[in-house]
């Protein structure tokens, strides 16, 4: 706070003015977990909404505990700000935008993709969105039949076990892969006419590389406006890797030692600048580190004695020998 007189010479015969400034707020930056508990500072009208609050904060903790992806984890707030904002609206009978939430995601394998929608589901389930929120996986194979009429059935019975939560459709492009004749067309129009009838309780997600997701929705335009929503899911970089590999460890109480994180960064280094552009991401990862806990295993199991730290760490050796599999 500053302090200063001023003194107008046209007021001589007056005492001179106190100005007191006070200096300009900081700007914080709120995380986008910190965003949804700013949304959230009215208080709750009852119990079960209070109840309610907490589970949609848990599971936005969940999103924001996962490693990387601040792209990802900053639309999926602004799509749930957006969400209770509308229904808030609604309360207050004022004109609300319509929820059009079918999504694209963009990525190559292991970048997070369905771990995103599994909690997209639960987080959709707890906002009223969704009635069940849960995820059904499925592929071209589950959905293209081998004869006229027989697409039509195999996608109806996916979109049904799906009401009330999200249909995951993964490697998506590969319904258009056959042209105008082929019966990946027809699971198309089946899913939009089914997406159209169950609007109010039905996502569709449809996932893959991001050139070739590109590619389908330029050979079926009418998709672009029914999948408003598009993510795209980044490569992890080693930093990145390393984070997943840790957490991954910490989870089953395992560590790394400093040697074989070390050995772990090399190997990782020299897989990624092997691997075509689809490489593994976060599977690579995991392959990585289970291949190595059956690696420890084997090193310690003859020993008699074992202590706690022989049984935690994860040593360079282990790396090494898991490296040699993969």
């Amino acid at each position: 706070m500053a302090m200063k007189l001023s003194f107008h010479p046209q007021k001589k015969n007056e005492p001179p003015e106190l100005i007191v400034t006070k200096p300009a707020k900081a700007t914080v930056k709120l995380s986008n977990l910190n965003m949804f508990k700013q949304l959230e500072k009215t208080p709750p009208v009852s119990e079960v909404e209070l109840t309610r609050r907490k589970r949609v904060e848990g599971i936005l903790q969940e999103l924001d505990s996962l490693v990387g992806l601040d792209s990802v984890k900053k639309l999926i707030m602004e799509i749930q700000a957006f969400v209770e904002i509308q229904k808030r609206r609604a309360k207050e009978n004022l004109i609300t935008e319509p929820l059009v939430l079918h999504m694209i995601f963009r990525g190559n394998p292991g970048t997070g993709k369905t771990t995103v929608a599994r909690i997209v589901g639960r987080l959709f389930k707890e906002m009223g969105i969704l009635q069940k929120g849960h995820v059904i996986e499925v592929e071209r194979a589950d959905l293209v039949g081998e004869y006229i009429g027989h697409t039509a059935l195999k996608t109806r019975e996916q979109l049904k076990r799906a009401l009330g939560g999200i249909l995951f459709i993964d490697e998506a492009y590969s319904l258009a892969r056959g042209g105008e004749k082929d019966f990946g067309k027809e699971a198309i129009d089946t899913m939009v006419k089914t997406m159209e009838d169950n609007k109010d309780n039905l996502i569709l997600i449809l996932a893959g590389y991001k050139q070739e997701m590109n590619w389908f929705l330029e050979t079926n335009p009418g998709l672009r406006s029914r999948f408003p929503i598009h993510i795209d899911f980044p490569d992890y970089n080693i930093r990145e890797l390393l984070a997943i590999a840790e957490q991954m460890l910490t989870k089953r109480q395992y560590k790394l030692s400093e040697d074989g994180k070390n050995e772990l960064e090399r190997l990782l280094t020299e897989k990624l600048a092997k691997s075509h552009e689809h490489s593994g991401n976060a599977r690579l990862v995991r392959n990585f580190i289970e291949k190595a806990l059956r690696q420890q295993a084997v090193r310690l199991v003859g020993e008699s004695s074992l202590s706690r730290e022989e049984l935690i760490f994860i040593i360079a050796s282990d790396i090494k020998l898991a490296a040699e599999s993969l």
